[in-house]
Formats: C-alpha cells, structure tokens, sequence
C-alpha cells in the first residue's frame, strides 16, 4: 500500500517519542458522523498513535502497515488488532482481514495517505467503507512552531532537503493541497481545500531533535550519503533553544480531508 524509507529500531523509538498525540476532539467529532461504531480501519498505522485514538469510540480497529519496526513498539489495546500487511498481499486478502465488504464505519490515515498506491488504496475503501454512514478521514502535518530563532534555522533545514524529497513527500509538504481525494465532501476538509488545524504539543530539546532525526526526507537524504543535520545545526539549536532542560510548548501544523462514498 505504501512506500517509505526503511526505519532502524532506534529511529523508530525517536519517531515514537517525538510524534505529536493527536487531539481527542477529533476522534471524536469523526465518531460523530458515522452512523454505526464497531470497527475502523487505521492504515498505516505505524506506531499505532492514531489507532488507539480511535479505539475509545470503536469497538474494533484493524492498524495495518507495511513496515512491521513501528508497529512492534506500537502501545497495545484490547480493542485494536495489529496487523502486517506487505505490499505483496492481495487486495481480495486484505478486504477478507479487514471484515470484509462494505464494513467499515470509520478510515483514517494519519501522516501516510501520502505514500500509498493512491488508486489501489481507493479501490480498496470502495469494498471495505460502509456505503451508508462510513466516513474516511486523512491528514498530516507538515510544519513544527517552536520560536521564531528556532524556526528560522528549522526552515533552513527544511530548505536543505528539497533535492532528496520526492513527489510523494511533496504532496505532505503541500498540507495535501495537491493530494487526490475523490470523496464526498462532509465539510471537515475536501480534495483542494484541506482544513487547516493545529496540534499542541510539548518537546524538549532532545525531543526536537529526535523528530528531525527520524524524520523521512532526512532518513532519504542519509540513505543517498547527505547528512543534512550537521553538528554545527545541532549547536545552533541548542543556541537558539535557550535552556536545554526546558521543556516549550510547541504548535504542529496539520491538515485535514473527510469525507464518504
């Protein structure tokens, strides 16, 4: 279903650590517009964070991925089922693991619509999402707001990576301004005009450097023999942060597209 860069343990703990929690509210708010709440489908779930948000409104969800690294770490929950689904199987196999035809109430996809097999991806929601009270939900986040000393040398990092990033990565970089999304529209961010939201979050200075470290377009630049986050960054960081041991209060930027069959 998707392609991403190849996470080592290690990383995928900095990922862990450094991944915003998204807010409650939205949960909820998407278990609000589906008419019935026993199973949701998280694709891409890697650490399974969007996965358990759900399961306080579903009775079951399926988190399904590719890579299985981030989803050994992945919190469990008596109502989620972890499942490893190379790009290998099959769709009628993947249908059958989900329950089937026409039921699922609720799809999310959080920070991975980006690097699916988008018309293989919607072919699937057609069979699996309840034709009468399903909704699919997708987004990601693209920015980090900490200060502005902070977030100029965080720009120039983001900069540096425009010759390792990829279409894919491009369309998250965009807030999926660009992303192909042939729904219906239920007016929590449609194909072009995603919502725009925020996610509050707190991170040390360790934890913000965690985040670039197991950041995609960096991991894709030091697989191609560039490392971007140089030690000179690291100490302008450190600069720039102040008190290393404080911990700030900092904004993801994210964006939103919903809608139904």
């Amino acid at each position: 279903m998707a392609q991403m860069a190849t996470l080592t343990e290690k990383q995928a703990n900095e990922y862990l650590n450094a991944r915003p929690t998204y807010p409650t509210i939205w949960y909820k708010v998407l278990a609000g517009r589906t008419s019935n709440h026993k199973v949701a489908w998280d694709v891409g779930t890697g650490n399974g964070q969007a996965a358990l948000g759900v399961a306080d409104y579903y009775q079951r969800v399926v988190a399904t991925d590719i890579d299985e690294k981030p989803m050994s770490i992945a919190k469990p929950h008596p109502n989620v089922t972890y499942l490893h689904t190379p790009a290998s199987m099959s769709d009628d196999e993947l249908v059958s693991k989900l329950g089937g035809e026409n039921s699922i109430d609720l799809i999310v996809a959080a920070q991975s619509l980006h690097y699916f097999d988008l018309k293989r991806f919607y072919a699937i929601v057609r069979r699996v999402l309840r034709k009468e009270g399903g909704i699919i939900a997708v987004w990601v986040y693209n920015d980090l707001v900490v200060t502005p000393k902070v977030d100029a040398i965080m720009k120039r990092l983001v900069d540096s990576t425009k010759p390792y990033r990829n279409l894919k990565m491009n369309l998250a970089f965009d807030g999926y301004k660009e992303i192909e999304f042939p729904l219906k529209n239920i007016r929590l961010g449609t194909q072009g005009r995603p919502k725009a939201l925020e996610i509050p979050h707190k991170l040390s200075l360790d934890g913000y450097l965690g985040f670039f470290k197991s950041w995609q377009p960096l991991v894709k630049a030091k697989e191609q023999g560039a490392e971007l986050l140089k030690p000179s960054m690291i100490n302008e960081f450190k600069e720039a942060w102040g008190d290393q041991n404080q911990v700030k209060d900092v904004a993801y930027r994210a964006f939103m597209l919903a809608g139904k069959l």
